[in-house]
This record gives structure tokens, C-alpha cells and sequence, in this order.
């Protein structure tokens, strides 16, 4: 399927990518807030509140978004996309309500620590800590004790895919599912290790050649890309992990590493829905508001975690 014409205007629109030039996180960061819209024009539900996660890691913010005015819910803790050095509470607070709406569940969007302020791995406890503090608060979340879902974009589905083989490695076992929207599980940036990053190299947003500096400040914070809890399809025993819902995009140099993962799990064992969607590119749930047909996602997010 060729490329979704309003991704590509909006792609033809943009200037091209100097990845040579320096990274400012701040002027970045800068910039990603000044696209976020006002709170009175986002999508409306019964409550949203910033509260803050006691955690082994330290206070986390987080934002808790209660989709109706119900008795109890299952939970969905949301791991922001950024290249781990961007994205906010605030920048990502459109796909947090998308997925509250559409599933029905209360989601925890979690503010945590970013590269390169902090070092490795303080998001990644951050991300964690959350998921621990959700049980031990199952009673202020009115959390009905069913399912417990772990869900992330990019390097947000990176953390997810972490936290949950954390988990597993300590034998907390709460954690029932985890959705992974265009994930990035190999921070190893070899143009050689699958095709789509030769494949869709160039002309779709994100490009293989800003893969490395993207994700520089992370791994010069000390993630090291061998290690699986920063590369998670590095990990060797992936059995007895989470069902997993894999989104990947047609256009995206990480479609292939996603898959790939999806495979995997599936020879552990693992319950596993692998979706490619067409037409589309990385980062393309987070822009559902531009492209209805990128909704889809939250639908068979929903459907997924009804099971």
C-alpha cells in the first residue's frame, strides 16, 4: 500500500533532515510543548488528575485518566514515546485519553525521569517503580485486580518490553498484557540487522541515519545496546512473559525489529498479536487526530485486552 496521502503531505511539508546538526533537549523539548493544545480541547472524560507515584525509585509524576464514573477498572500503565530524552505527561496526554475512552480502563501515564539529565537506568526504574506502586495502591485506582496492562510507543515500548521482563525475573507476576505500539527493542543501529531499516531509510520522518543520535543521549547516560534491559530482543529466555499486542507501521525503519520480537515470544510461548498497518508510518498512533484511520489501534488495543 502506498503511503497515507495526508501522511505525506504532511512529510513533503517538512524541511529536510540535517542529521549532522546538533540535538538541543531543551529547544526540542521547547518545541514539543508549544504543539500541545489547551486542556479545554482535548478529548473530555470523567476525571484526569496529576498525582504523584511513591516509589522505590523515588516520587514519580503520573497523570491518572478515569474514563467513566464506574465502581472499579482494570488498569493500563502508559510509557510515553521520546527517544527517552522527549515526550511528557503533556505531550503524549492525547494518546493516554485515547486509550481510556476506547478500553474502558484507567490509564497511569508516567512522567519519568529523561537522558540526559538522568542517567541509565532512572526512567527505566521510574517506569517500574509506577508499575509496583499501581498494586500497592489497587484501592485508590480502584483497581478491580484483573488486568493489570503494560502499554508504550517507540522507546516507551522499549521500557514496556523491560519492565515487563523485570517483572517476571522477580517473580511479580500481576502484569496480564502489553501493547507495543512501533517499538524500538534493539538499540543496536546496524543498518545490516533488518531490512526495513534499509528499506525505509529515508522519506518517512523518522530515518535510520537519526536512529544513533536520537538515541545518543540514553546510551551515552550509560545503556549499554547489549544489554536486553536496553535492547529487549536481546534477552535469551522470553517465556512466561506478558500477552503481547505488536503494532508496527509499513514505513517504519523499526517495523522489522518489532516483528522480529513478536516471533520470538511466540516460540517462548507467549500469546501474541503481531499487526502491521499499512500505509503508515512511525509515531503514527500519536497522530490519530490528523489521520482517523490511525484510531484503528486503540480499537484492537481494546479488543485485546477484553479477551
Amino acid at each position: 500500500m502506498t503511503l497515507h496521502p495526508e501522511i505525506a503531505t504532511v512529510l513533503a511539508s517538512l524541511p529536510p533532515a540535517d542529521h549532522g546538526a546538533p540535538l538541543d533537549p531543551v529547544a526540542m523539548r521547547a518545541a514539543e510543548a508549544q504543539q500541545v493544545p489547551p486542556p479545554e480541547e482535548r478529548r473530555p472524560l470523567h476525571d484526569v488528575a496529576d498525582v504523584t507515584a511513591t516509589t522505590s525509585a523515588g516520587d514519580v509524576p503520573v497523570r491518572v485518566y478515569t474514563p467513566v464514573d464506574a465502581e472499579s477498572f482494570g488498569l493500563i500503565v502508559y510509557l510515553h514515546a521520546g527517544a527517552f530524552f522527549l515526550g511528557s505527561l503533556d505531550t503524549h496526554d492525547h494518546v493516554a485519553r485515547a486509550l481510556a475512552e476506547e478500553t474502558g480502563h484507567k490509564v497511569v501515564s508516567v512522567g519519568y525521569r529523561l537522558a540526559p539529565e538522568n542517567e541509565y537506568p532512572a526512567g527505566l526504574q521510574d517506569c517500574y517503580g509506577v508499575v509496583r506502586w499501581a498494586v500497592d495502591n489497587a484501592d485508590r485506582l480502584q483497581w478491580n485486580g484483573e488486568n493489570l496492562v503494560l502499554a508504550g510507543d517507540s522507546s516507551g515500548g522499549n521500557f514496556v518490553a523491560s519492565v515487563a521482563a523485570m517483572a517476571h525475573d522477580d517473580e511479580f507476576d500481576r502484569i496480564t498484557h502489553q501493547v507495543l505500539f512501533y517499538p524500538s527493542l534493539d538499540l543496536d543501529f546496524d543498518v545490516e540487522r533488518y531490512p526495513s531499516l534499509r528499506e525505509n531509510a529515508e522519506g518517512y520522518g523518522l530515518e535510520t541515519a537519526g536512529l544513533a543520535p536520537f538515541n545518543a543521549f540514553y546510551l551515552d547516560s550509560g545503556a549499554d545496546p547489549a544489554d536486553p534491559l536496553v535492547s529487549p530482543i536481546k534477552r535469551d529466555d522470553l517465556s512466561g512473559l506478558p500477552s503481547a499486542l505488536i503494532i508496527t507501521a509499513e514505513y517504519d525503519p523499526l517495523r522489522d525489529e518489532g516483528e522480529l520480537y513478536g516471533r520470538r515470544l511466540r516460540e517462548a510461548g507467549v500469546d501474541v498479536t503481531v499487526s502491521r498497518y499499512a500505509g503508515v508510518n512511525h509515531g503514527f498512533v500519536a497522530n490519530f487526530t490528523r489521520v482517523p484511520e490511525c484510531y484503528r489501534a486503540f480499537q484492537e488495543t481494546a479488543e485485546f485486552v477484553r479477551r
